[in-house]
């Protein structure tokens, strides 16, 4: 009895099998199966456009059309209160192998002829002496104030500070208060001034962001040379 079931069975299965196949060949199922296996498809490029090489022959706005194509670059700008300057005297300046060093005996004569002009000032007016290193008037151009007078006479923040010379011409400086120093525009004034190593300078505070400057040179004979 089971041997004749599972006969049974077989030919029931090979019978679904057979009428499924006919079924399939009447849809053309084989025929779309393989047509889905082995796709034909073509592959499409996306077309890119090529930019013009010449940027003026780039369409314009009707609006802009009759102006000219504006020109975009990168423009050097002086930091701070910058006055014109010959191009000799800043390349001059800027090559270090031209530095000039004071002795320590005109350095120290400098400084005392510096101190005694400052004693004939005002002594209600606040002043100091700077004596003038490499580092002030080549190279970084970086002016350090005494600390203890900046913290007494100068403002808390940072502020713009003018030096004015003894022919009366003013020049901005950027003084930055952290630092108790003048940064952007001191360059202007050390150049325009032919600072040198060993100059000293009498600091006159006129008022609360002015300053009145006196140049003693390192190199002019004092009193004592006539």
């Amino acid at each position: 009895m089971v041997v004749a079931k599972k006969s049974t069975y077989e030919e029931m299965r090979a019978k679904r099998l057979e009428e499924n196949k006919k079924r399939m060949e009447q849809l053309n199922l084989n025929k779309l199966a393989q047509a889905l296996r082995t796709p034909n498809m073509k592959k499409v490029k996306a077309k890119i456009p090529k930019l013009p090489l010449d940027p003026s022959s780039i369409r314009r706005s009707s609006r802009v059309a009759d102006k000219p194509p504006v020109i975009y670059k990168e423009v050097a700008i002086e930091p701070m209160g910058g006055r014109p300057r010959s191009y000799t005297t800043t390349c001059k300046r800027r090559d270090l192998s031209n530095r000039v060093y004071a002795s320590d005996q005109d350095r120290a004569f400098s400084i005392q002829r510096a101190e005694d002009f400052q004693s004939s000032l005002d002594q209600h007016i606040p002043t100091f002496v700077k004596p003038m290193l490499q580092s002030h008037v080549t190279g970084g151009f970086w002016l350090g104030l005494p600390v203890h007078f900046c913290k007494k006479h100068l403002p808390k923040r940072d502020e713009i500070i003018n030096l004015v010379d003894e022919k009366e011409e003013e020049f901005p400086t950027k003084y930055l208060s952290l630092k108790t120093g003048l940064s952007g525009g001191w360059r202007g004034f050390a150049i325009d001034h032919e600072l040198v190593d060993g100059d000293a300078l009498v600091f006159q505070l006129t008022e609360p962001t002015t300053f009145k400057v006196y140049i003693i040179r390192v190199n002019e004979p004092g009193e004592s040379d006539n």
